[in-house]
């Protein structure tokens, strides 16, 4: 089965293709397209997430080479823009590492980077909280959780609970543990193309050292935190971040809001 994809802006000259977050869809991007009508939008929901749901199984190496395989055929001059947040930032990376020369600018937010090599202790811990969430995966308590966690807004909570609900037990439990083991590649040294390598002042603390890790890593990388926002600022505070975003695209120099890293 192929991705679910949400084209606009077929005739603009440049593309950005933004990819999601895990347990999300590709409805978190809707502020950034409605502020990106100038350009040519790509809106994929990855493997094993909502209208994608059928799309199995969910891996980090497919994911990358299905938004690989997209951009060559769909961008404009077989060259994109890449945005992602939290999974859909580390599908950024594993692109990178694969495929740099489909890639413009990338803009990279939220991302965990799993390093050194996860101890047995550690895997042991994975699997419990794994145990312990599936069978509470739909419950309202739970749901609230992340929605008071990610700041939802009221406007976006009923996607982000149907969200949650399309995902099968045995699919979010692949899903978790591609992105709690997600490891950087070596050939990242090799990457020389713009980099944004961002998390949310209120980010968690591992996200913020994945982000330090990244820029020793990336070359050609710069680091900002967005300021007052936690791990999904997109649509938090989607002001801000089409702000940040154009400007980095475009070249331009990164506006208030931020701090540099």
């Amino acid at each position: 089965m192929s991705l679910y994809i949400k084209e606009t802006g077929k005739n603009n000259d440049k593309t950005i293709l933004f990819i999601h977050s895990e347990v999300t869809a590709g409805w978190i991007w809707d502020k950034q397209v409605e502020a990106f009508k100038d350009y040519h939008c790509i809106v994929p929901d990855l493997p094993e997430h909502g209208k994608s749901a059928g799309a199995k199984p969910f891996t980090m190496q497919g994911a990358a080479d299905m938004i690989i395989d997209i951009i060559k055929n769909k961008a404009k001059n077989g060259k994109a823009h890449l945005v992602g947040i939290s999974m859909g930032a580390q599908i950024i990376v594993q692109v990178l590492s694969m495929a740099p020369e489909v890639v413009d600018h990338a803009f990279i937010s939220g991302a965990l980077i799993c390093n050194p090599k996860p101890t047995k202790t550690f895997l042991k811990l994975l699997n419990h909280l794994i145990e312990v969430y599936l069978p509470d995966k739909n419950k309202t308590i739970r749901i609230m959780s992340y929605v008071r966690s990610y700041n939802i807004p009221k406007s976006l909570r009923s996607k982000f609970k149907e969200s949650t609900y399309i995902i099968e037990p045995e699919s979010l439990d692949n899903i978790i543990r591609e992105n709690m083991l997600f490891r950087m590649h070596r050939s990242l040294k090799n990457v020389d193309l713009p980099v944004l390598v961002m998390t949310g002042e209120k980010d968690y603390k591992i996200i913020k050292k994945s982000a330090r890790d990244l820029l020793n890593e990336l070359p050609n990388s710069r680091g900002a935190m967005a300021l007052k926002v936690g791990h999904l600022w997109n649509i938090e505070n989607p002001e801000l971040f089409n702000n940040v975003l154009r400007a980095w695209i475009t070249d331009k120099n990164l506006p208030k809001g931020i701090e540099l890293l």
